[in-house]
């Protein structure tokens, strides 16, 4: 539902005619097409709905629902207000610089929101990455580790990671190829005492997602790991069937972002 608004722009403009001056107005008509502030709220009451009832009627009912995570990257700031005011704790966000210049006073102000980096994480990033989110999700190389673990200390605000997983083993794409997951966790949590609690992925986009959450669900159990982010806006209701602990959601929930 939208509203419409009218804005209306007199101007007056004398012209000589026939030895008479006459004054013109020009009437100028913008319409405006305004959000409902309802709209955002509606959006999440129906997913957090459709999440409850995907998580019902899974395998996995006994166990807590699935948080969802409301993918903020590129979205406008009074959409985001607007989800903090109706209720929504938990934010994604793809890069680090732009996740600072936006959530550095909310966060003052909001003391009980949760941000999460959902995006590829370079390490000269770290540093920042560490006192800004408090999960990092996109662990996916030992290069990356090593540099957190160098970095993180009782004073950062990180105190979950979860390992990227590359489900389809696509080249484009970051993600630790399944083969060399289980080394890897290893890896980070004995050798650099790094807490991993959990795993992520993106499926291939042409590919059927259940083979691919049900990988990454195998993968956590086998390796003891409690919490699964997958699933988005197309397919978080397919990933809930098969453990998602969190969902991802973006464009279901604020719309189309900016270009």
């Amino acid at each position: 539902m939208t509203k419409i608004s009218l804005i209306l722009f007199c101007c007056c403009i004398y012209i000589t005619f026939n030895k008479f001056k006459v004054m013109l107005i020009i009437v100028s008509i913008t319409i405006l097409e305004e959000t409902k502030l309802e709209s955002i709220e509606d959006k999440r009451k129906i997913i957090l709905e459709d999440i409850r009832k995907a998580h019902s009627e899974s395998n996995f009912s006994s166990m807590t629902y699935p948080k969802l995570v409301a993918v903020s990257k590129k979205q406008q700031e009074n959409k985001i207000d607007l989800a903090i005011k109706f209720g929504q704790k938990i934010f994604g966000e793809n890069r680090v610089q732009e996740a600072q210049q936006r959530w550095q006073k909310k966060l003052e102000i909001y003391k009980d929101l949760e941000l999460r980096l959902i995006g590829p994480l370079q390490t000269n990033k770290v540093k920042q990455a560490l006192s800004l989110f408090d999960i990092i999700e996109t662990i996916d190389r030992e290069k990356l580790a090593k540099e957190i673990s160098n970095n993180i200390n009782n004073l950062s605000k990180t105190k979950s990671f979860y390992i990227q997983v590359n489900t389809g083993s696509e080249t484009q794409k970051s993600g630790l190829i399944p083969s060399e997951v289980e080394s890897f966790i290893e890896y980070c949590k004995i050798d650099l005492k790094l807490p991993i609690v959990g795993l992520m992925c993106i499926p291939p986009q042409y590919e059927e997602t259940s083979m691919h959450f049900a990988l990454l669900k195998k993968i956590a159990d086998k390796n003891n790991l409690l919490e699964l982010s997958m699933g988005m806006s197309n397919d978080f209701k397919e990933a809930i069937k098969f453990g998602a602990t969190s969902v991802r959601i973006g464009s279901l929930f604020f719309g189309a972002r900016e270009p």
